[in-house]
């Protein structure tokens, strides 16, 4: 039971895994030229690379990657990509929020996930450090929170009035 458990969680977490690849890259692709857009170039590396020590850790543990989950969630983030911004067609500054957002949701995501695992195994499962993957979930979070308040006040102001 425990072991079936742990094999859904880790699979949900890749499924995660592979939206928050796919939504940085494509807000990198969309800030390309920018300081947002180098930051993300950064960032999409890391989250790629701990996209793959999860399937690292999932491998050394025996539990087989999901058919259905990443597939399904590669799906779902290209079908998230039709939600209205405010304009017709393209990119808009509230695109911008909303990716920005929703990488700030999947790293704090992923540091639970880092953060379970440490629970579970401490320091038992050689070639994964998870206090330092924990510390650099911390550090992305960091650095995306700056862009993201950024980004809310280009798409809203410095302040709103409120009426």
């Amino acid at each position: 039971m425990t072991d079936s458990l742990l094999s859904i969680y880790l699979n949900d977490h890749l499924a995660g895994a592979v939206v928050g690849v796919e939504l940085a890259r494509r807000a990198r692709a969309s800030n390309e030229g920018s300081e947002l857009g180098a930051a993300l170039e950064e960032l999409c590396a890391e989250i790629e690379a701990d996209r793959q020590t999860l399937r690292d850790v999932m491998d050394r543990l025996g539990i087989a990657p999901s058919r259905l989950k990443p597939p399904a969630a590669w799906a779902a983030e290209k079908l998230g990509r039709l939600k209205p911004n405010g304009q017709l067609r393209g990119y808009s500054p509230l695109s911008r929020v909303v990716e920005l957002e929703g990488l700030c949701a999947g790293v704090a995501g992923k540091r639970q996930l880092w953060s379970a695992l440490r629970r579970i195994f401490g320091t038992e499962l050689p070639g994964f450090d998870f206090a330092a993957l924990l510390a650099r979930a911390d550090a992305q979070h960091e650095r995306l929170e700056a862009h993201r308040l950024d980004a809310v006040a280009t798409a809203f102001g410095e302040r709103v009035e409120c009426v």
